[in-house]
């Protein structure tokens, strides 16, 4: 009966032994999902405060625009002519887009012949077709001339 006895210690002793490595284990692992939890907390959090800086900064920028768009200060007066430039763009082509819904002179069923630009239009109707060239001075050539060069 002592080998039974010994093999019932060893027996103890290796459970003891496995239990004891099972909750370090445990605990380690659970210290690891703990960290990596509070880490992707933090990451989530840094990127939701980036978030609202850019949009801040979206809604400074259309601010200082809108109130300085005609006197900026040295530093932005590029950017700000180039917004301008850009609003200036989508006007022309609404217009254009406008136009092309309110063409009389076509067909639906045929392509349509009416010049969208000076650059589609013939030489000789470059301007004399609804708006001078790239819409720079906004005028109906069919009624005046281009005033570009005044």
């Amino acid at each position: 009966m002592a080998n039974y006895d010994d093999f019932k210690k060893k027996v103890k002793e290796a459970f003891g032994t496995i239990a004891d490595a099972s909750v370090e284990a445990y605990k380690v692992a659970e210290e690891k999902s703990r960290i990596l939890a509070k880490k992707a907390k933090l990451n989530a959090g840094i990127a939701n405060e980036r978030a609202t800086i850019r949009r801040l900064n979206v809604e400074i920028g259309a601010a200082y625009y809108k109130l300085y768009k005609d006197n900026p200060d040295e530093s932005l007066k590029t950017q700000c002519a180039d917004i301008t430039a850009a609003y200036d763009r989508i006007a022309a082509k609404q217009q254009e887009l406008e136009d092309l819904k309110n063409c009389t002179t076509c067909d639906e069923d045929e392509v349509c012949q009416c010049p969208s630009d000076a650059e589609e239009a013939p030489a000789d109707e470059a301007n004399t077709g609804g708006g001078c060239e790239d819409g720079c001075c906004g005028v109906d050539t069919k009624e005046e001339p281009c005033q570009k060069d005044d």
